[in-house]
């Protein structure tokens, strides 16, 4: 009697996620087992199992601030999805566009976000709308970049034969380039995702909020001034959880999308 389709899939996805599992099991073992055995003062590392004691301990503050970088790192990655997909697209229609602007494009890539972080208060005020803007400048190129690579690596063969046959601008786009583009642009959205949350936690560094919860930037510098060096680390553990997340949901889009492009191929 066979296995069920089904079944085998997800014995796969186990296999799979096996070597990371261990792996990671291992690495808490050792961490656990090398603070303890070189009594190592706890503000310097603090043992995995206090990490996760404090973590329980303090979980609705930490889900709270989670939310709320959640919110900025979420804003800014959906902006830099449009803005970075519309610039990217742009570029790709014309080469003088792109020699002329594209150095400003990765500019964003370059600048160093903690000196610019200042400005952004200044000019978005303390709150949300500094830390979207922050994740922001940090995610946006790698769409923009991803997005123009994709766009201009369709063969050569099928745009003369697009052009052969008469094909308007707008069906060149929608039939051929954009379908061409789409392993590419979704691989720009998932380094973009990582990166949003990065430019996130640094906006809440210099930005903060004005009002409602403090995000995990803020917990984090709290933390370190208090030297409950648990406490950061389980700050840190919830950023990098939520980057992963949204790699997570990147991956997910990016596996149906190119799905259904092979089953119509």
């Amino acid at each position: 009697m066979k296995e069920p389709a089904s079944w085998r899939t997800l014995w796969q996805h186990a296999l799979a996620a096996l070597p990371p599992v261990v792996t990671f099991s291992i690495v808490i073992a050792v961490w656990e087992g090398a603070v303890r055995a070189f009594s190592v003062p706890a503000f310097l590392v603090p043992p995995p199992s206090a990490v996760l004691l404090v973590a329980w301990r303090e979980r609705v503050a930490l889900g709270g601030s989670l939310i709320t970088t959640a919110r900025g790192a979420c804003f800014g990655f959906l902006l830099s999805v449009t803005v970075g997909a519309f610039v990217g697209f742009v570029f790709s229609l014309s080469r003088w566009l792109e020699r002329g602007l594209y150095p400003y494009a990765l500019f964003l890539q370059t600048v160093p976000i903690v000196a610019v972080a200042p400005l952004l208060v200044l000019w978005f005020g303390a709150g949300l709308r500094a830390v979207s803007v922050s994740a922001f400048i940090v995610s946006v190129f790698p769409v923009i970049a991803n997005t123009l690579a994709g766009l201009r690596s369709v063969d050569p063969r099928l745009s003369d034969l697009f052009r052969l046959y008469g094909a308007s601008l707008p069906d060149s786009v929608l039939k051929l380039r954009l379908p061409s583009a789409i392993p590419s642009v979704m691989t720009g959205l998932k380094v973009a995702s990582g990166l949003s949350v990065i430019g996130a936690i640094v906006g809440e560094f210099v930005a903060g909020f004005s009002e409602g919860n403090a995000g995990l930037g803020i917990t984090v510098l709290s933390a370190y001034r208090q030297l409950r060096t648990d406490l950061l680390f389980a700050a840190v553990l919830s950023a990098s959880l939520l980057g992963l997340s949204l790699f997570a949901l990147v991956s997910a889009v990016s596996a149906v999308l190119l799905g259904r492009l092979r089953a119509r191929g």
